[in-house]
């Protein structure tokens, strides 16, 4: 049996300068294995160009992430920081708050029930510090801010009642009648005497100011005029409403200059005096009254 003859292919060079036309013969598995190997690199520049540009948009992407990163890493100092100036903050806003109930102790008022020194527990009322950086991270974070927000509230509350307490002592203060209503002698004190009229032993109920009519008549608190006239033996009277069931009266009065309604302050000249009613001689009869019933006024007087 005759062997296959093999298949070939002739290749025929033909040159531009004359020479002579040279022939090639190439099997034909040869260029089977040309073209498969030609089909492996194409196959494999294939995949590495691919690969090549997904590590580019990678790379691309890796820097986009380490840029937020970093952003990320700088905003969650920044909040540590401020986190930790508020901290410091309260820390000392309490501290404060504790000095002002200390100072106030023989202030204290029941009606209100404001509670003097420090405030609760000191899981309560401790305000935390300063954390390091390391250990305040991103998930620590939000759990701080819940506590400070809880201690601003507690802080707030208690600050109020400082304020209103003050507040109403001031308002108290301002209410008192703490200064001398005219200028003049204290001719008869508060308490038991003499009176000149029947010669009886009587409570004289305040203070008997000699001086000369037209002299004026200063309020001695803020208040508000709650009676302008006459009453009795008093004369032209002058009654002032301070608040606090503090009542102050003028009595035997030349004349009376607010009139009824009218709101007035410490220092303000209110009457003058005068001889009305029943009086002995020129001079200002004051009254304190709390709840209706007469003090000495000396005990209101701070000058």
């Amino acid at each position: 049996m005759p062997a296959p003859k093999r298949q070939v292919f002739t290749v025929i060079v033909v040159s531009d300068h004359s020479q002579a036309v040279r022939k090639f013969q190439v099997p034909r598995r040869w260029l089977a294995y040309a073209a498969w190997a030609a089909a492996v690199v194409l196959v494999v520049s294939a995949v590495t160009i691919g690969h090549y540009f997904s590590l580019l948009g990678s790379s691309s992407e890796n820097s986009v992430l380490k840029e937020e990163n970093a952003q990320l890493r700088s905003q969650i100092l920044l909040v540590q920081e401020k986190v930790a100036h508020i901290s410091a903050t309260l820390d000392r806003v309490e501290r404060f708050d504790a000095k002002l109930r200390t100072a106030v102790t023989q202030l204290q008022d029941p009606e209100r029930n404001l509670a003097i020194g420090p405030v609760g527990s000191d899981a309560e009322s401790t305000v935390p510090g300063p954390a390091p950086a390391a250990e305040a991270n991103l998930n620590a974070l939000p759990g701080k801010v819940g506590s400070l927000e809880g201690e601003a509230a507690w802080q707030e509350r208690s600050l109020r009642d400082l304020q209103e307490y003050f507040d109403d002592q001031r308002s108290l203060l301002a209410s008192t009648p703490s200064i001398w209503p005219a200028r003049g002698w204290v001719t008869s004190d508060f308490g038991t005497r003499l009176d000149p009229y029947t010669a009886e032993r009587k409570m004289h109920e305040g203070l008997d100011i000699a001086t000369s009519v037209g002299q004026p008549v200063y309020a001695p608190s803020d208040g508000t005029v709650v009676f302008a006239g006459v009453e009795g033996g008093y004369g032209k009277i002058l009654v002032i409403d301070h608040g606090y069931g503090v009542k102050t009266r003028y009595g035997h009065l030349s004349e009376i200059l607010v009139h009824l309604g009218d709101r007035i302050h410490r220092g303000d000249k209110v009457a003058l005096v005068g001889n009305t009613g029943r009086s002995t001689g020129p001079h200002l009869h004051y009254e304190v009254r709390v709840n209706g019933v007469p003090e000495n006024p000396r005990k209101f007087i701070l000058e």
